[in-house]
């Protein structure tokens, strides 16, 4: 199940095919990809925000499913937004979120401009989900001098555009410079996926 999950996740086309993928995975996805697989990208991702001096909230949890990624980033106010309903109540039991927003990140956000002082993300710049175009609305909804430590597989960061776009935004004055962090996705794994590696993206908004 949680194989083919995977691989269903890399293949999906567009916000209906995710939102159908997520909603039927919501309730077995913890412990059929998250504990079964090895996922250890949220816990990295999270580390990565935390250890940037000055971290700090509201954070905004960018495709947060079930909240794998909140759970490491304790005694912050942090809002989850996801595109599955279903996923935003798996992690509804665990009390992690402030708010929780059902929303298509490629759409305008039901969100006030400058509302965050911080942006997480893991799983959701990866192969068949969302690309750098969410960008000018997260731009919208963040502070000025806002922390973001996004996740990326390498790949989807080459592909999808991501180096061009953030160079522009570098360009234009919107951000800092982006470093970035090389981080496994999986650990103590032995599947297909197990030596994958991810890159956290860390910028701060000017």
């Amino acid at each position: 199940m949680s194989d083919h999950n995977l691989e269903r996740a890399y293949s999906i086309r567009g916000a209906a095919d995710a939102r159908a993928l997520y909603d039927d995975w919501a309730t077995s996805y913890d412990s059929s990809f998250g504990e079964s697989h090895g996922y250890v990208a949220p816990r990295e991702v999270a580390r990565v925000f935390l250890s940037e001096a000055d971290a700090r909230g509201p954070v905004l949890d960018i495709g947060a499913g079930t909240g794998l990624l909140a759970e490491h980033l304790p005694g912050m106010d942090v809002d989850g937004i996801d595109i599955s309903q279903a996923m935003l109540d798996a992690a509804a039991a665990k009390g992690l979120y402030r708010n929780r927003i059902c929303a298509d990140l490629t759409q305008t956000l039901p969100l006030a401009d400058a509302s965050y002082g911080g942006f997480v993300s893991s799983g959701t710049f990866t192969h068949g989900h969302v690309g750098p175009e969410v960008f000018p609305e997260l731009m919208r909804v963040a502070k000025p001098g806002a922390l973001f430590a996004c996740g990326v597989i390498p790949p989807v960061f080459d592909g999808a555009g991501f180096g061009s776009r953030l160079a522009l935004m570098v360009a234009h004055g919107l951000i800092t410079p982006v470093r970035f962090h090389d981080i496994p996705i999986y650990e103590n794994a032995d599947h297909d996926h197990a030596q994958d590696r991810g890159l956290v993206m860390v910028f701060r908004t000017l």
